[in-house]
């Protein structure tokens, strides 16, 4: 299962953008805003691929020179807890500390929060809600 850094307006991308409103948005009722994603093109976007389907994917965007917010982090529905979400999200660590970050943050959905904590984040602040769902503020050092 290749993990990799892939390109905004590629086919690939287009997969990414089809899997995270599968998974994030369609169960909600949301779709994605057109301004959105025109203003993913600055961020790192990482999927993982068998062959040519994507399994899963996440989004790092930059908050500052030390900080970046782990976004829309998404697994096909039939593969999920098979280790993919960690994977990459242990991929997207090890991009974001040779990009010479220091702290990984998410806004992370409250029925995800114990996969989070298992690969060592914190709850930092209250339970708020965002897009119609309960979230917490959530935060990694990496070094």
């Amino acid at each position: 299962m290749p993990i990799k850094q892939i390109d905004h307006g590629t086919k690939e991308y287009q997969q990414m953008v089809e899997l995270r409103n599968e998974i994030l948005r369609k169960p909600l009722g949301l779709t994605f805003d057109p301004e959105e994603l025109a203003r993913e093109t600055k961020d790192i976007l990482i999927a993982a691929f068998e062959e040519d389907k994507i399994l899963g994917c996440c989004l790092l965007t930059k908050v500052d020179n030390q900080c970046v917010r782990l976004r829309q982090m998404a697994v096909q529905n039939n593969l999920q807890g098979k280790g993919i979400g960690a994977a990459m999200l242990n991929y997207a660590e090890n991009v974001a500390r040779d990009a010479g970050y220091y702290k990984v943050i998410m806004h992370a959905r409250k029925t995800a929060t114990g996969f989070y904590e298992k690969l060592g984040y914190k709850i930092t602040g209250k339970e708020f809600e965002e897009i119609t769902i309960p979230h917490f503020i959530m935060e990694k050092r990496l070094r």
